[in-house]
């Protein structure tokens, strides 16, 4: 399915009733982005937990790229 909608100089849009739909998204849900490897923009309805984890996991981001890198000759 493919919906096209205008951002706003305000950069606001409003999402096309069918993704809408298929997202079951209402007024009130949050919506997470998220950008691919490849430059696509995926987005997902979230549940009140996921926000929580998503909470948690998030400060530990910056930690995983050190790990990453300290490690990445082993």
């Amino acid at each position: 399915m493919t919906a096209i909608a205008k951002i706003t100089a305000k950069g606001q849009t409003t999402i096309p009733r069918a993704i809408r739909a298929a997202l079951k998204a209402k007024p009130g849900d949050l919506l997470a982005w998220e950008v691919t490897a490849g430059g696509r923009v995926e987005v997902r309805r979230v549940q009140p937990m996921d926000v929580e984890y998503l909470r948690a996991l998030e400060g530990t981001l910056s930690e995983w790229a050190e790990d990453e890198e300290a490690y990445r000759d082993l």
